[in-house]
């Protein structure tokens, strides 16, 4: 069932997500559901705080992007077919600090509004999935970019936070827009 997408400005953006304890049929239906919604939305990642869940819980699925993009997947190089949409509970990133990268990105919370944002190229994600498994996924490019911001996102940091004054600066007048118009929304 697609579930409701937060907007810029609603508080739940900037709460951090509780560990995930309980590894159940609930878990596994919110993440469903958060797939099925990422997808409608035609965006490529969702964390729990975009549909209003303080948990550490994100969705990402690249399937469809052109983008170019090596992975490890506990130890092997699986197709993606085998491992997306992938599910991160209680994600850990560890990062290459070098090299960094600048791309333009968006976010299912800010409609419309991309901006650059400088993130290291290549990381380590250790993970739970739905059942409580851990696993490893070492990526670069753009599924490493994808993790940031969403695993960001589990700690009440938006992509907005790590732009440059100057960039930010250019959305400003749209960030503004999108505040009122969910101030408005939620006296309704």
């Amino acid at each position: 069932m697609p579930l409701k997408i937060v907007q810029f400005n609603e508080p739940i953006l900037r709460k951090k997500g509780a560990k995930v304890t309980a590894f159940n049929a609930a878990l596994a239906q919110l993440a469903n559901d958060m797939i099925e919604t990422m997808h409608a939305a035609e965006g490529i990642g969702l964390a729990a705080q975009q549909v209003g869940q303080t948990l550490q819980l994100c969705v990402i699925d690249l399937r469809p992007a052109e983008a170019k993009f090596a992975w490890e997947y506990d130890g092997t190089r699986p197709p993606l077919e085998l491992f997306m949409p992938l599910v991160l509970v209680n994600p850990h990133i560890t990062a290459v600090p070098l090299p960094t990268t600048v791309y333009e990105e968006g976010c299912l919370s800010f409609p419309k509004i991309h901006g650059d944002v400088m993130r290291p190229d290549e990381i380590t994600v250790k993970f739970q999935d739905t059942a409580g498994h851990t696993h490893v996924l070492r990526c670069n490019g753009l599924l490493a970019r994808c993790v940031q911001h969403e695993v960001d996102h589990l700690d009440g940091i938006l992509y907005i936070d790590r732009m440059e004054k100057d960039v930010l600066a250019v959305i400003e007048p749209e960030l503004k827009a999108l505040k009122k118009k969910t101030r408005e929304a939620v006296k309704k």
